[in-house]
């Protein structure tokens, strides 16, 4: 009896641990959707960072090579800008940006290709990839660094008025009521809206230097504002019987424009420069157009 009652304990014991641990026995895998789920989740999450990380990467950088796969630099430029860049009379684009540019080019083993473009809409011109850099006596400005990536300056220049030698106007305080003629979307014009002397003056804004001072020369304006480097050469090439009046606005420093993410062109045109800069080159240039080395590379 006592024998039965110890068999029927054994195996009522038996099957109670039998019955705890089934679960786990009758489902091996228990636990495997939950894990399966989270595996997929995580695997989600990931290929969904690396996404986010390649979209917010930068592109890569191929304004360089462009150039030199293309064997072209296109160089915008206002073409009456003298001695910067400008049309002779023979119709050639000629000038110091445009010998410095040429050596750059010839130094990279591409074609330089100079292309006029309106002065006013420049950055777009650029930004669209019509022109691959604007070299052209640019004044830096803050708005255009904001657009473009610019290089270090090259030269230095001042921003002046210009009036007929036989003119009253000997000073700039005698310019209260009288017209002065400014290229249009230039820092020039820029510079003159944003003087004192601006609300006594009547702004006559003009396509180029060129034609502003013609006009002033034809009794349309009664003088100029422009950048100190054109009116010296201007004067000085044509003879012409102009007067720059003493002190100036505000100084500049010239750039050359490159697009925001332009980087590699940007950097590769700079070092040139400055190796030319060391070998004498772009002393050299210089001295053609300015009578020195008037450059401000390092």
């Amino acid at each position: 009896m006592k024998k039965n009652i110890f068999r029927s304990l054994l195996t009522g014991m038996a099957a109670v641990s039998v019955l705890a641990g089934t679960p786990a026995c009758l489902d091996p895998n228990s636990g495997s959707g939950n894990k399966t789920e989270s595996t997929t989740a995580a695997n989600t999450a990931e290929a969904e960072t690396e996404a986010a990380a390649v979209a917010a990467a930068p592109a890569a950088d191929d304004s360089l090579q462009k150039v030199l796969d293309d064997k072209k630099l296109v160089l915008g430029l206002d073409a009456s800008f003298p001695p910067m860049g400008f049309t002779d009379e023979n119709n050639d684009i000629i000038g110091f940006d445009i010998d410095v540019a040429q050596e750059v080019c010839d130094r990279l083993g591409v074609e330089l290709v100079k292309q006029p473009i309106n002065w006013d809409t420049k950055e777009e011109d650029l930004k669209v990839g019509k022109i691959d850099c604007i070299w052209n006596g640019m004044s830096i400005s803050p708005a255009r660094a904001e657009v473009m990536n610019l290089s270090e300056p090259y030269m230095k220049n001042e921003m002046i008025f210009v009036v007929p030698a036989n003119s009253e106007i000997k000073s700039m305080d005698d310019l209260k009521g009288k017209t002065v003629g400014v290229q249009t979307g230039s820092t020039a014009q820029e510079i003159l809206e944003a003087a004192d002397l601006f609300s006594d003056i009547t702004e006559s804004p003009l396509e180029d230097n060129v034609t502003a001072l013609n006009q002033m020369e034809l009794g349309f304006s009664d003088a100029v504002f422009l950048d100190s480097v054109v009116a010296n050469y201007f004067i000085t090439s044509n003879s012409k019987d102009y007067v720059i009046l003493p002190g100036n606005l505000e100084a500049e420093e010239y750039a050359i424009g490159f697009r925001k993410e332009d980087e590699e062109l940007r950097n590769k045109v700079q070092e040139l420069l400055s190796e030319m800069k060391a070998d004498g080159k772009l002393g050299e240039i210089s001295s053609k157009w300015f009578g020195s080395d008037v450059t401000t590379v390092k």
